[in-house]
């Protein structure tokens, strides 16, 4: 007995080392997916159910030769190439790792080889364990939460209601998706002496294939190719062209003669071409669970946070064409638009030099009204929203990637300690040092080299953020050009409407100059690591990108018509040209038709090169191969060949991907205030993107290699940055290219209900008349002075006109001087802005506060689940020792019936 309780604390004590020095086991869902084909004819059980899947043939392109040895990578190089040496080393040394091999020819091309690799389970199992890869360990126990009586009935009563509404439209049910049915299971990292305690129903298919790939992937970026501390390592071959390409294969054909719902799933390719690539699907949640399972957790988590911010634009599209709506439905109450409209006798000044007519402040009725959609008294509101909305976004994505690390086993998962980059190798492989983790010597880069390059770096940057500038200092020149040409333009159309002709011709050149300096690669220092390249590659080309696609709308929202002085007293570029002032009704419908335009351009020409580009080249090689081979050759062909005639993925892996949508979020906040509209432009977009960018990578492209991470990375910190510049941005919009300050001024200091403590649209009777003051037209400049006097217009020549701003008439004391309106105008906007983002600062801080980082019920199953884990642990133990101790008992007892026969 004192024996057996020894044994029982030795077991104890185990189990609380195995617990502090493993990971710790998480609960997962794993889903009952398994599609695999190693023989031509095999059944085998995968699920709770018991599920047949057919395995499809060798004929199919996924195995050797010899039907049962999966493929779980290609490699492909041509004989041509002068590398043959480093190959036959690189091979060799995979062999001695256990992997298997097999060559074969290209159908189209004798000179393409392609190398096949299959990695048998005690290789699989000895680099699981190395990399600490976790698989299901014990089925999970359920239990039902305690609920009060009173919401047990609150439940049944909600139930009956939802009886008679659709079920879940936009999720896939098990009964027209059986093969999504998903187990709950515990995980732990792989270890072969503890293999028995793992759910392993069929060798074959415990590791899936994106596993097996990333386990073969991890093997070689550690093989050697020649004799050397660093020559070591396929990414290296891939740089110096001994290999041509390297990939995971697809699981077979995305395409079916018979449906989904009907005869089941061929693959998962086929599965989520159908659940998730199909349009038909559009309004359908995607399979996230399927997603990470075929390409892993980074391109997972890409698209759960698309699918996240999407769903996110929801609420905020929809406060934004409410607020679009109640501009229109005020329209007609507006009493700005009304004493423009009105205002015939109102003669403003010319806004270009000689060319430009005197005009009626009537004929900017359609601007006014257009303005007034967009700058109204909900525009504050929305602002304030949008802002709150951005915290909400963020906050809560930490929340969701949270549940996803804890269902995708990656709570404890931390990078391995990288790889050196190929081209940190071959620039300082003279100078080595002792890596401190490893142990071992690697290249080494001075201090002074480092910084040295890190400041050329920066100048590039610098440098090219000053060619955006020159670039949109070019647009200026441009439109203050334009607007004197299309003035005297023979066509009445664009004369008449000159000032939007030159605002809608500069964005579209604007659109062409931010596209051709997109092409720009920003200069980049030597990093150390593929991650620590991939942060510092980021945050330059975001940094350019953000200046190139902004800059022209920073100019319009801030300083168009801001510094032109007035008439004649004109500042001007060069002493020559006179700077472009604002549209007789504001500057807001300027900013409006820049950032339309560019952000339907812009979203337009990307999901055009994100799509187009890759169906053109495969269709190209289609039409080549069908030329070359016949019609119904390329149906004939291996998956090899198949996938090795896709698109590879970007070079720069999800870089476009999140830039896009990155930018896309700053424009949809930065400068809301001014476009409303702009959230349900990206919500729309979005909504294509998903299906756009899911149907590129299942169709178009080759297989990615399957990689984990935890989160979006630097990208997250580049969203709270631009959360927090448009806070800013829509406060300095309101107040200064907005009209909300000025007529609130008014409204309260100097119009009809002034000192009322009051301010409705009674309250404006009179703003436009305050909002403008007098000139005289004797007293243009030469250069400015209009080459006719008005007659033909008006029928008298015009001896006094209107513009905007706050200032003397010329029969003052002191003419053209600024008026005490003004400062108490500046003095608002200064306080407003102040105001504005303290007070949004303020709730965002507290929404950010408020909102934990991990949901309730997700902090209590992980300590639930440690809890059922070390039970069961224990309970192994403990089964374990009495085994032994009565495989001992039965010993003893075999030994003393022995001595009864000496």
């Amino acid at each position: 007995m004192n024996s057996a309780f020894k044994h029982i604390n030795q077991g104890r004590d185990l189990l609380f080392r195995l617990i502090l020095t493993q990971t710790k086991i998480h609960c997962s869902r794993q889903q009952n997916i398994w599609f695999q084909s190693f023989s031509p004819v095999s059944f085998y059980c995968t699920s709770s159910h018991s599920t047949l899947l057919y395995v499809r043939s060798r004929s199919s392109g996924l195995c050797f030769s010899d039907g049962k040895c999966r493929i779980d990578y290609i490699l492909v190089y041509k004989k041509s190439s002068n590398q043959s040496e480093k190959r036959e080393v690189f091979e060799r040394n995979m062999r001695a790792e256990g992997l298997h091999m097999e060559k074969e020819s290209s159908v189209t091309n004798s000179d393409v080889i392609f190398l096949k690799l299959h990695a048998p389970w005690d290789v699989l199992c000895r680099y699981a364990e190395l990399m600490n890869i976790r698989m299901p360990f014990r089925r999970k126990i359920f239990y039902m939460h305690r609920r009060h009586k009173f919401m047990s009935r609150m439940e049944k009563r909600i139930n009956k209601v939802r009886g008679w509404l659709p079920r879940k439209p936009m999720k896939f049910t098990s009964d027209t998706l059986p093969d999504l049915e998903e187990n709950e299971s515990f995980t732990a990292p792989f270890s072969r002496s503890r293999i028995h305690h793992f759910i392993i129903h069929n060798k074959d298919t415990f590791f899936n294939n994106a596993t097996r790939s990333r386990i073969v992937h991890h093997v070689l970026q550690r093989v050697k190719y020649e004799e050397g501390k660093n020559k070591i390592g396929l990414n290296r071959l891939l740089s110096n062209n001994s290999y041509e390409a390297a990939f995971p294969l697809h699981e077979g054909s995305y395409r079916s003669r018979n449906s989904v719902r009907t005869h089941g799933a061929e693959n998962h390719r086929h599965l989520l071409f159908e659940c998730w690539a199909w349009w038909g699907v559009w309004y359908k949640y995607q399979p996230l669970d399927l997603i990470r399972r075929y390409f892993g957790e980074k391109i997972g988590l890409y698209f759960a946070w698309l699918g996240w911010y999407t769903g996110m634009l929801f609420p905020a599209a929809l406060v934004g064409l409410l607020v679009f709506l109640y501009g229109v439905l005020t329209l007609d109450h507006c009493q700005v638009s009304k004493e423009i409209c009105q205002a015939t006798d109102v003669i403003m000044c010319p806004i270009c030099d000689q060319y430009c007519p005197y005009l009626k402040l009537s004929d900017s009725c359609i601007y006014a009204k257009v303005t007034h959609l967009f700058d109204n008294g909900a525009t504050v509101f929305f602002a304030v929203f949008m802002a709150v909305w951005a915290t909400v976004f963020l906050e809560f994505w930490k929340r969701r990637r949270a549940t996803l690390a804890y269902d995708w086993d990656l709570i404890d998962w931390e990078e391995e300690e990288e790889e050196i980059r190929p081209q940190f190798e071959a620039k300082y492989s003279k100078k080595e040092r002792m890596n401190p983790i490893s142990g071992k010597p690697e290249p080494y880069q001075a201090f002074t080299d480092k910084y040295s390059r890190l400041v050329v770096s920066a100048s590039g940057i610098f440098f090219m953020i000053l060619v955006v500038i020159a670039a949109v200092f070019g647009i200026v020149i441009y439109r203050v050009i334009t607007i004197s040409t299309f003035a005297a333009f023979g066509w009445a159309l664009i004369r008449n409407n000159s000032q939007v002709a030159t605002t809608g011709t500069a964005v579209c050149i604007n659109f062409c100059m931010i596209m051709l300096l997109n092409v720009v690669s920003p200069l980049t220092e030597q990093p150390r690591t593929e991650s620590e390249w991939e942060n510092s590659f980021t945050l330059k080309m975001f940094l350019f990108q953000f200046v190139n696609l902004n800059s022209s709308t920073f100019y319009i929202a801030f300083f168009l018509g801001r510094f032109t002085g007035r008439p004649g007293a004109y500042l001007r570029l060069i002493n020559r040209w006179k700077l472009e002032e604002c549209h007789p009704s504001g500057c807001l419908i300027d900013l409006c038709l820049q950032m339309g335009i560019i952000m339907v351009l812009k979203q337009t020409w990307n999901n055009f090169m994100e799509l187009g580009y890759p169906l053109i080249q495969n269709w190209w090689t289609r039409r080549r191969l069908r030329r070359e081979h016949g019609q119904k050759a390329k149906d004939g062909f291996p998956q090899w060949e198949r996938d090795y005639n896709l698109q590879p993925m970007n070079v720069y892996g999800l870089f476009d991907e999140y830039l896009e949508m990155i930018l896309q979020f700053g424009f949809t906040t930065i400068f809301v205030a001014a476009f409303p509209l702009a959230p349900l432009l990206a919500l729309l977009n979005n909504i294509i993107e998903i299906r756009l960018d899911a149907y590129k990578f299942v169709t178009q492209w080759r297989r990615p290699l399957p990689s984990q991470a935890k989160d979006i990375g630097i990208w997250y910190g580049i969203l709270e940055g631009i959360g927090i510049l448009s806070v800013i941005t829509n406060a300095f919009v309101i107040a200064v290219t907005s009209d909300f300050i000025p007529r609130l001024v008014y409204a309260y200091k100097y119009g009809p209900c002034a000192g009322q403590g009051r301010a409705g649209q009674r309250c404006m009777m009179g703003y436009v008349n305050a909002s403008l003051s007098v000139f005289r037209v004797a007293d243009f400049e030469k250069k400015s002075e209009p080459t006719t006097n008005g007659s033909e217009m008006f029928g008298d020549a015009v001896k006094f006109c209107r513009y905007r701003d706050y200032r003397e008439p010329p029969v003052s004391a002191d003419p053209y001087s600024y008026t005490l309106q003004f400062w108490h105008v500046l003095a608002a906007r200064l306080a407003f802005i102040i105001v504005f983002e303290h007070l949004v600062f303020a709730i965002k801080t507290l929404i950010a506060y408020l909102i934990p980082d991990l949901p309730k019920d997700l902090r209590d199953r992980m300590r639930r689940e440690k809890y059922l884990i070390q039970e069961m642990m224990y309970e192994a133990e403990l089964e374990r020792l009495q085994k032994e101790k009565n495989e001992r008992k039965r010993r003893k007892e075999r030994n003393g019936h022995h001595k009864e026969w000496p």
